[in-house]
């Protein structure tokens, strides 16, 4: 039943009770309003506002972000981010804000419009070594030190090719965080 219907039959009741009516009768003839949106029940692992996976990975988008303790301008800003497309984790959304979380599992609030959907990884293993294939026994391309960002190209189960510093090499999915155990990616 659309809205209009719903307004029809009230607007219906209403003046059959002027009439004189019986209040039972027009009661019978009230449509039921359709339940409201929140009611429906929703999946925990999407985002109620980007219906999108959670939790899930991104980077951050500019040179610094705002990390606030509630989702609101008004909310008290507890730190902020300074490292440039550094891996974040979103694990709720509120409105135009994204609660999300560091590698040391540190975070908070955030607008969304300092995130960005392209993916980055950090190095969790120092002296990590990138490979130029995904095989322990391929040939060593480089290593990058614990802490290096790098951006995310592709995935299989084990292994991920990443760019850091423009450098490209697969490395194995232990050695970093901002990619899941089980994702894959194309």
């Amino acid at each position: 039943m659309n809205r209009k219907q719903f307004l029809a039959g009230m607007a219906a009741a209403l003046l059959g009770e002027s009439l004189g009516v019986g209040r039972a009768q027009a009661q019978e003839e009230l449509p039921v309003a359709p339940a409201p949106d929140d009611k429906i029940p929703r999946d925990p692992n999407k985002g109620p506002v980007t219906n999108l996976p959670l939790p899930r990975y991104v980077s951050l988008k500019g040179r610094e972000g705002n990390v606030r303790r509630g989702p609101g301008m008004t909310n008290r800003i507890d730190w902020v981010f300074t490292t440039s497309g550094m891996p974040l984790r979103i694990t709720a959304e509120y409105d135009r804000w994204r609660r999300v979380e560091d590698y040391q599992g540190m975070g908070g609030w955030m607008m969304f419009n300092l995130l960005s959907g392209s993916r980055s990884v950090l190095v969790t293993q120092d002296m990590a070594e990138f490979r130029d294939s995904p095989d322990a026994q391929a040939r060593v391309l480089f290593q990058a030190e614990l802490g290096v960002i790098g951006k995310l190209l592709e995935c299989n189960t084990d292994w991920c090719r990443v760019n850091a510093g423009g450098e490209k090499g697969w490395i194995l999915k232990t050695a970093l965080w901002g990619v899941d155990p089980a994702e894959t990616l194309n």
